[in-house]
């Protein structure tokens, strides 16, 4: 597929006179244009929620999400899949990000490994990727070899896969189960993905992640009750989450945190049940983690 050719490497006629605004001009420009981006979600949204769906049912399966991309696809995959350890308190290593070329190129760009679809099949390797994984590749042209073989490589071993880009019947939309295609329309700045491609692809990588944490429990009514307290920030969140979620006294949550060693779901559980700490943790276990099953007891 020629570059040019796709809708987010083509000019936009709004902006041809970009170097020529006022700063202020200039930056109204770029939020008539940015409002398209949900727009263009809001279309996509039941392929979204299939992908979170298989990606919910490869996580319950004890599979891993893994996303992969180049640029600034694969650093907006490997920032969603840092960010749900401290989040949703799943282990590091089942929500993963590659990025073609390595850890590096999160920093600076790694000349020709996105060219390389070898390359893509080669890191899901490095993983061994099974059948109970989901793969998701990013690609704002959805046109990344890197990206298309790992993607092919997925399917061959019968994982669920799904592919996010920015154009319309892309190539990496062929290559997978779920084809994710938010048409946001030429970028502000000629070809500058990291714009409005970017933003579309944070905005579906943000629903996919916390949808599928929604169906495995991590979510009480719409609290981060699996988030790990591991500074005096978070500390404070697992106190706040728990005087919101059982309207107790700051005091009595803080008594029950201390006694669950800061998890916030026993001990929203010791408040609303009446229970101790022990207790909460076997009703938990036996509701495989969900909140408000273990409530419905």
């Amino acid at each position: 597929m020629n570059l040019g050719a796709l809708v987010s490497e083509t000019r936009n006629p709004a902006t041809m006179g970009l170097d020529e605004m006022s700063t202020l001009e200039m930056v109204s420009c770029f939020n008539r244009e940015d409002r398209k981006v949900p727009e263009a979600i809001e279309k996509v949204l039941p392929a979204i929620a299939e992908a979170v769906e298989l990606a919910a049912a490869a996580l319950k399966a004890g599979g891993r999400l893994i996303y992969l991309g180049a640029g600034t696809s694969g650093r907006l995959g490997v920032l969603d899949a840092s960010e749900c350890p401290p989040t949703f308190g799943v282990p590091h290593g089942r929500v993963v990000g590659l990025i073609a070329g390595g850890p590096g190129a999160l920093l600076k760009a790694v000349e020709g490994a996105e060219d390389d679809a070898a390359l893509g099949e080669a890191d899901l390797q490095a993983l061994t990727l099974t059948a109970t994984d989901m793969v998701v590749g990013l690609a704002a042209s959805g046109r990344t070899p890197y990206v298309i073989g790992a993607l092919r490589y997925a399917r061959q071993l019968g994982c669920p896969t799904a592919a996010i880009s920015c154009n319309p019947d892309s190539p990496i939309a062929h290559e997978a189960q779920v084809a994710i295609s938010p048409v946001v329309g030429p970028e502000a700045l000629t070809g500058s993905t990291r714009m409005k491609s970017g933003t579309a692809q944070k905005l579906v990588l943000n629903m996919l992640s916390t949808g599928a944490m929604v169906k495995l429990g991590k979510v009480y009514q719409n609290l981060m009750v699996d988030v790990k307290a591991t500074n005096v920030k978070l500390v404070d969140r697992a106190c706040r989450i728990v005087v919101e979620a059982t309207g107790a006294e700051r005091s009595q949550a803080e008594a029950a945190l201390t006694q669950t060693g800061f998890e916030v779901k026993p001990a929203i559980l010791m408040i609303l049940a009446g229970i101790g700490a022990e207790e909460a943790q076997r009703r938990l276990q036996q509701h495989d983690g969900y909140l408000r099953a273990a409530l419905t007891r």
